[in-house]
């Protein structure tokens, strides 16, 4: 899945709906955009506690018909626990969804494209900051 794919994470979809032009603009050079499951979770839950859940879900949706999930299995599971041990035996912990987001970056060899910097306590993760 390399080349002109990527991985977004949820802080980046939520710039896209706040109308970030960069991030609008970075998008478009893209063949494929995908989201792991767990993005697609914190993007619905933060829909659901909004001031208006039916516009945000219907955003959410919207945005579903330009990206693709990819949902976790035995291999994301290997993934995740082997990045939360590195994590853990160096004393750099994450928050626990952005181990499962980095978890399918690696199983897909996708690059993330995110805004937080602790993903770069993650060895092998090939990472983009917008």
């Amino acid at each position: 899945m390399t080349g002109n794919n990527i991985l977004l994470d949820t802080n980046i979809v939520i710039e896209l709906f706040k109308g970030n032009s960069s991030v609008t603009a970075s998008l478009e050079i893209y063949k494929s955009i995908y989201i792991p499951f767990v993005v697609l979770g914190e993007l619905q839950l933060g829909a659901y506690r909004s001031s208006d859940p039916k516009k945000h879900i219907k955003q959410v949706n919207d945005f579903l018909n330009k990206c693709s999930v990819l949902n976790g299995d035995s291999v994301t599971a290997n993934n995740y626990a082997l990045i939360k041990t590195a994590l853990l035996t160096k004393g750099k912990p994450i928050p626990e969804n952005d181990i499962w987001i980095a978890a399918v970056a690696k199983q897909y060899d996708l690059d993330l494209i995110t805004r937080d910097k602790h993903f770069s306590e993650i060895e092998g993760l090939s990472i983009t900051y917008w």
